[in-house]
């Protein structure tokens, strides 16, 4: 099975490597991994610290990480960090954090890689944010004894690691020192093949945003936007997301509105303005003067999205009419009622809180249309929503602190 598994592996990275002819994602993917090592070792000579190795599979999960890593450097200042990425959207993004002392795309999972990795970082312990398991490097981690964490871990029946044919992928499971899950179904599954060591402690993103929520930075420009009116925020969205919107924008509502894109590149962004006939204004071209004068903004930026739910009425987020649905607890966190796509079933957040009614799952214009208008006439309603909002991120809280105790166990 490992020389299935190796193919495999070699396999994906050529036709990603083809695939970087025609595709700009795929070309950072290839570009950010060239001369890795020598990067590494070049950055690496002189260390002194003693590395903490956490790898993020993009910015989602980076997310996730985030909080544990920046505890780890207020209880442990004598460890450095080496935060990995795997994806292009992950790394491109955050490649200046500074919680991180080391910050590098990881190598793609081949023996000889995994084997040339470990030598130069040498990890004292290692945190994998969810769901990436490589497993040279997982294989090689266990044989040198090094703590490997797996923090915010989510697995459903459908996984091939509860499959019949499963069996090679479950024995590499078995490795891991200890998995820290978000739910009561991700523990009985652990249990089902045998898996003993685990804690459910829930999901780290929720003492990140509370966090973000607690030491929100002030936006004057959109105060200014938003004057006296309510805010309809759009966050995450796509194109069929922003149809939507655009319906919603030509109904009788007294919204201002924000978008802000997934993809914020030139196209997308240029799209947008189209769809809305011109109208919409650019934050990058937005000033104290002509911010007035617009009813619909586009955030054509990364980075402060997570803060301007604070200035929101409504939230709508997008993904859940395409692959998935994105990031619900950035506004819930502020209490602002979300309004999303029906592709959210393996989200737990949003399942919890549309049975709360907390939140709301529309299909087409029509139910946008209608669950706005009706969140933002009917107070009681809307009340309720917050309050759920609120009180659900309040409870799930602390997934962080028990992390922090296994690490340190480990670390001892």
């Amino acid at each position: 099975m490992s020389l299935i598994y190796n193919i495999a592996i070699a396999f994906y990275v050529t036709i990603i490597r083809i695939a970087a002819f025609f595709n700009p994602k795929a070309q950072q993917w290839v570009d950010g991994r060239r001369k890795i090592f020598r990067k590494i070792e070049d950055a690496l000579r002189g260390n002194t610290l003693p590395l903490i190795w956490v790898h993020c599979a993009s910015l989602g999960e980076f997310e996730q990480g985030r909080p544990v890593i920046e505890a780890i450097k207020v209880q442990h200042p004598d460890k450095g960090i080496f935060l990995t990425f795997f994806s292009p959207s992950g790394f491109e993004i955050r490649q200046d954090y500074k919680g991180a002392d080391y910050i590098f795309y990881l190598p793609s999972d081949l023996p000889f890689n995994a084997r040339r990795f470990l030598n130069l970082v040498r990890p004292r312990l290692v945190v994998i944010v969810k769901y990436e398991f490589w497993f040279n490097y997982l294989r090689l981690l266990r044989k040198r004894q090094v703590p490997t964490l797996i923090i915010s871990a989510i697995f459903r029946p459908s996984q091939h690691f509860f499959s019949w044919y499963g069996g090679w992928f479950r024995r590499n499971l078995r490795g891991i020192t200890h998995f820290f899950v978000q739910n009561e179904q991700s523990a009985q599954l652990l249990h089902s093949i045998g898996i003993r060591q685990f804690t459910i402690s829930g999901d780290t993103r929720f003492d990140r945003v509370a966090t973000l929520a607690e030491n929100c930075k002030p936006y004057p420009l959109i105060e200014q936007f938003r004057g006296n009116q309510k805010l309809f925020l759009a966050g995450s969205t796509w194109p069929v997301d922003e149809e939507l919107i655009k319906a919603l924008s030509l109904s009788n509502q007294c919204f201002k509105i924000i978008i802000a894109p997934h993809e914020v590149h030139e196209e997308h962004i240029l799209n947008i303005v189209q769809l809305f006939d011109g109208h919409a204004l650019r934050y990058s071209k937005a000033t104290p003067e002509n911010v007035l004068a617009t009813e619909i903004l586009i955030i054509d930026n990364i980075g402060i999205l997570s803060n301007l739910y604070q200035y929101a009425y409504l939230a709508y987020i997008g993904g859940a009419f395409g692959k998935g649905l994105h990031n619900i607890l950035e506004a819930a966190t502020f209490g602002k009622p979300v309004i999303f796509g029906p592709n959210y079933s393996k989200f737990n957040e949003a399942i919890d809180l549309v049975e709360r009614q907390g939140v709301f799952c529309i299909h087409d214009a029509a139910e946008l249309i209608n669950v706005s208008t009706k969140l933002s006439t009917e107070e009681t309603v809307y009340i309720h929503a917050s309050k759920q909002c609120l009180k659900y991120v309040a409870a799930m809280r602390g997934a962080t602190s028990l992390i922090l105790l296994e690490i340190k166990k480990q670390l001892i």
